[in-house]
C-alpha cells in the first residue's frame, strides 16, 4: 500500500505519496489536481519494480504554498523536483508529468539531464519557446479573453472557484477540457466555469468519493497557489531564454487523449506534430482515441501499460 510523508526540500515542505522499491520515478500532477490524481499509477508502477514518489506540487494540497507570486516560476518547480530526488537519497530519476506537471517534467529533463534520465509528458507537449512573451503575443494577436489572461489578476479566479468548491471541482473535473461547452475563452460575465450544474453526472472514471477528496483538500488549501503558476507564464519565458531551441535528448514519451482541447486546437495540434524537433529520442507518441484531458485517471490501464513499458525499457542503466 502507498504511504505518505512530508519532506523538507528546496526551502518548502513537500507532501508525497510513495510506494515500491527500485529506480526512482517522480509523478508531477497539474492544475487543479493533487498527488491523488496518480492513484491508479502509483501501485501499478510500484508493482512493476519502481520506487514511485508523487508529490503535491508547490502551492497545492498539503505542500507549502508561498505567498509571493514569483515563488512559482519554472525554476522553483523544477528546483523542488531536483531537491526531492536528493531527499529520497537518489541521484537520478525518471520524471513524468501531466498538465502543468508536464512542463515541469520537460524542463527538468532540459535543465538537469544528469539527474532526469528519461521523461514522459501527458496532455501538454514539450516546450517550444516562442519569439515573445506568451501574454504579449496573445494581446498582439487581438486575443483578450483566453483563460491564461483571466487567471492573471490575483483574486479574480480565486473568488469564482472558491464560491462553491464542491461545484467547482465537479465542473472542472467532470466536464474536463474535452466537453464542447468547456471553452478556454472567457465570455463576459460568465467566468471560467460557465454554466454550473449541481446535478452534473460524474464521468465513469471519477467517483463521488474521489470528488469529495479533491473538494475537501481544496477547501483547506484554496486555489491561489495553483493559479500562481499561470501568473509566471511570461516570467518563465524570460527565464528560459538560455534554452532557446534546445532539445531534450533523453528517451521521451508523450501521451494524450484525442479529445483533449489542449492538443486539438491549432497551436496544440501543431506542437504535437512538431514535437520531434524538441524530442529527438521520442520513443512513442500515444494519442488515446476518445479520451479527454484527465488522461491518467480516465484511461488508467492504457496509460499504465505505456508508462511501465517505457520505464522498463529506459531504466536499465540506472
Amino acid at each position: 500500500m502507498p504511504s505518505s510523508r512530508t519532506i523538507s526540500a528546496n526551502g518548502i515542505e513537500i507532501f508525497v505519496i510513495e510506494e515500491g522499491e527500485g529506480p526512482l520515478v517522480l509523478l508531477c500532477h497539474g492544475w487543479p489536481e493533487l498527488s491523488y490524481s496518480w492513484r491508479h499509477q502509483i501501485p501499478a508502477i510500484a508493482a512493476a519494480g519502481f520506487h514511485v514518489v508523487a508529490p503535491d506540487m508547490r502551492g497545492f494540497g498539503r505542500t507549502t504554498a508561498p505567498a509571493e507570486i514569483d515563488a512559482y516560476t519554472i525554476f522553483d518547480n523544477v528546483g523542488d523536483m531536483v531537491a526531492l530526488v536528493a531527499a529520497t537519497g537518489q541521484k537520478q530519476a525518471v520524471i513524468i508529468g501531466h498538465d502543468w506537471g508536464a512542463p515541469v517534467a520537460w524542463h527538468a529533463a532540459l535543465f538537469r539531464p544528469d539527474i532526469f534520465t528519461a521523461v514522459a509528458g501527458l496532455s501538454v507537449p514539450p516546450p517550444l519557446r516562442g519569439r515573445g512573451r506568451p501574454l504579449d503575443t496573445l494581446r498582439e494577436s487581438g486575443i483578450t479573453n483566453f483563460y491564461w489572461q483571466y487567471f492573471q489578476p490575483p483574486g479574480t479566479a480565486e473568488a469564482e472557484f472558491e464560491r462553491d468548491i464542491g461545484l467547482t471541482m465537479r465542473t472542472l473535473l467532470g466536464r474536463g477540457f474535452s466537453d464542447p461547452a468547456a471553452s478556454l475563452f472567457i465570455e463576459d460575465g460568465k467566468g471560467f466555469l460557465g454554466e454550473l450544474r449541481p446535478d452534473r453526472p460524474l464521468p465513469g472514471w471519477l467517483s463521488e468519493a474521489d470528488l469529495a477528496f479533491f473538494t475537501d483538500t481544496y477547501t483547506r488549501s484554496g486555489f491561489r497557489g495553483g493559479l500562481n503558476w499561470y501568473r509566471n507564464i511570461d516570467r518563465n519565458w524570460e527565464l528560459t531564454a538560455p534554452w532557446q531551441d534546445a532539445k531534450i535528448q533523453q528517451p521521451s514519451l508523450f501521451i494524450a487523449g484525442s479529445k483533449d482541447s489542449v492538443i486539438t486546437g491549432l497551436i496544440g495540434a501543431k506542437r504535437v506534430g512538431d514535437m520531434e524537433r524538441v524530442l529527438p529520442n521520442l520513443k512513442q507518441k500515444l494519442i488515446i482515441e476518445g479520451a479527454g484531458h484527465w488522461i491518467q485517471q480516465e484511461r488508467a490501464e492504457e496509460v499504465n501499460a505505456a508508462l511501465i513499458d517505457f520505464l522498463k525499457a529506459n531504466t536499465a542503466a540506472q
